[in-house]
């Protein structure tokens, strides 16, 4: 995994680009990920962890009717979730995680290792949904791992 953030920091470095974060099911992970190597203040701006509907609205402006209608594990409050993280930073940047890492809270349609992903890059959005497998410490690590080289795969 170090070579995948030592990858995707040069990308945003010679780019001049800052990346920021919303995190749900992981809680942190990606963003701790993403500034474990030095100099990551060139390109790390910030990180929100907005595990409950409620800060997903108050931080992010996430629509509650969305959450509503779709559940907070959909595409549609994943790219929600990005959108408000690029108006509320600097960045060029963002990615979002919202999630069932288990090992509760799924449901048949919804399953534990469901987890969608918004990004964003130079203003072109995008969504994911993955099903991964695993403990939760797995399916975090995964999610991670996903949102890493996604990200390096869109430059």
């Amino acid at each position: 995994m170090n070579e995948q953030i030592q990858t995707l920091a040069n990308l945003l470095t010679h780019e001049n680009l800052k990346v920021s974060v919303a995190e749900s099911c992981t809680a942190g992970a990606l963003a701790s990920v993403l500034t474990s190597i030095s100099g990551a203040s060139g390109y790390f701006d910030r990180g929100y962890i907005t595990y409950s509907n409620r800060a997903k609205t108050e931080v992010l402006n996430v629509d509650p009717q969305v959450i509503g209608d779709k559940g907070a594990v959909s595409e549609e409050v994943a790219l929600e979730m990005v959108k408000g993280v690029v108006n509320r930073s600097n960045s060029d940047v963002a990615v979002s995680i919202t999630g069932v890492a288990g090992p509760t809270g799924g449901t048949k349609d919804k399953p534990v290792g469901t987890v969608c992903f918004g990004f964003c890059v130079n203003q072109k959005l995008s969504t994911s949904t993955k099903f991964f497998q695993g403990d939760r410490a797995k399916i975090i690590e995964q999610s991670v791992r996903f949102s890493v080289n996604h990200l390096i795969s869109l430059f």
